[in-house]
This record gives C-alpha cells, sequence and structure tokens, in this order.
C-alpha cells in the first residue's frame, strides 16, 4: 500500500495525534476538517485538540507546521450556502504556529496577503 493522499472527514479531538503523524510520513497532501472561528484560530485550535490528545502546544505547532501547508476557511451564510472567506498559509514562528493570510474576501472582491507569494510557491510545486 503506498497512499499518495491522506483524507479525514474531521478532526476533533484526540485523533490529532494520529492525523499529524500521519501528515509527517512523508506524503504529498492530505485534507481535513477541522472547526475554527477564522484562519487565525487554528492555531489555539489545534492546541486545544493537541492538549486533548496529551501532546504540549509546542509540540502540536511543530507537528503541525511541519505537515500542514494551508488553512481554507470557509464560512456558511444565513441562507445554508457556504462559500470560501480566506486562504492562509502556515508556518512555524518564535510563539508557535503562524496563520498568514494568502488570500481574502470580505465581499468586496479577493484582496492578496502576506502569504500570498508561499501560497502560490506550494501551489506552483505540486
Amino acid at each position: 500500500m503506498r497512499p499518495d493522499r491522506l483524507v479525514l472527514g474531521e478532526c476533533r479531538g484526540a485523533e490529532l495525534r494520529d492525523m499529524l503523524t500521519a501528515y509527517n510520513t512523508g506524503h504529498r497532501g492530505g485534507l481535513t476538517t477541522l472547526h475554527a472561528n477564522s484562519a487565525a484560530d487554528v492555531p489555539a485550535r489545534l492546541a486545544a485538540l493537541g492538549a486533548l490528545a496529551g501532546l504540549p502546544d509546542r509540540a502540536t505547532h511543530r507537528f503541525a507546521a511541519a505537515g500542514l501547508d494551508a488553512v481554507v476557511h470557509v464560512e456558511r451564510a444565513a441562507s445554508g450556502a457556504r462559500r470560501v472567506v480566506e486562504v492562509a498559509v502556515l508556518a512555524l514562528g518564535g510563539r508557535g504556529l503562524v496563520v498568514r493570510p494568502a488570500l481574502s474576501d470580505a465581499g468586496a472582491g479577493v484582496v492578496h496577503g502576506p502569504g500570498f507569494d508561499r501560497l502560490m510557491a506550494l501551489v506552483g510545486d505540486g
């Protein structure tokens, strides 16, 4: 067996440890869903899930920075329709996992953020 992609429907508990372990085994891609209020809140959400798995924040953030490249934040409107409102890239910073907005759409059009060049490098690589 040689999976090229790893897909986990939703990560909401201690299985975060298994997901991050799997995403750090050299595979070229994976996908999971995670519930957070915004892309900027993903590090805190990962830390909370990591705590459920017995991982300290630092270990969770290091594994996440090594195994995850981007966050796609989707919102659901009152009508039930879903839309992408932000794409951000992840990196390890001095205080842990850092989220850098790459593309944002607050309704007035798509805006490039500080993570845009990194996102384009990731997209061009794949």
